[in-house]
């Protein structure tokens, strides 16, 4: 028995002399793993915070430059209106409520905050008649155009 027990002892002390390098090999693979996760997390992480920011920077410069092309097709009808070029007006014209009706229809995910697109709302009630008038050649549009404008700009340039 005592044989028995001294080669199971023997087998023993050869297993953990065995184990013990594939556990430090084992460990040192695990650190070194570890090492180049945090190299590649610390070189990450803040990429990822400024890409982040840019991308808010960017679809706020995307938005403002929605709401000035919005003004400038406004700023363009009422222009043409007054040099008496009425149907380039009336296209202009056309342009700006198409696309401010689609900004209204995009509730709060669009340019316009509440408190705007009822503000827009009564701007957006005059488009028949003003679109009749240019139809018409009426020199009165380029007024009607004019007060449009200003109506428009203090109501979205109110924040």
């Amino acid at each position: 028995m005592e044989e028995a027990e001294t080669m199971s002892e023997k087998e023993s002390r050869e297993l953990a002399k065995t184990a013990a390098p594939t556990s430090n090999a084992l460990q040192k693979w695990l650190i070194r793993i570890g090492v180049v996760l945090l190299a590649f997390l610390l070189g990450f992480v803040p990429m990822w915070l400024s890409n982040r920011q840019l991308s808010g920077d960017l679809a706020n410069r995307d938005k403002e430059l929605r709401r000035a092309g919005i003004q400038n097709t406004l700023t363009a009808a009422t222009i043409y209106a007054r040099r008496g070029e009425y149907e380039t007006a009336r296209q202009n014209t056309s342009s700006f409520f198409t696309d401010v009706r689609a900004e209204i229809d995009k509730g709060n995910a669009g340019l316009l905050n509440e408190q705007e697109r009822i503000g827009v709302s009564r701007v957006m009630a005059e488009r028949d008649e003003v679109i009749t008038l240019l139809s018409r050649n009426d020199p009165a549009a380029a007024e009607r155009l004019s007060n449009m404008f200003v109506e428009y700009v203090g109501v979205v340039q109110s924040k």
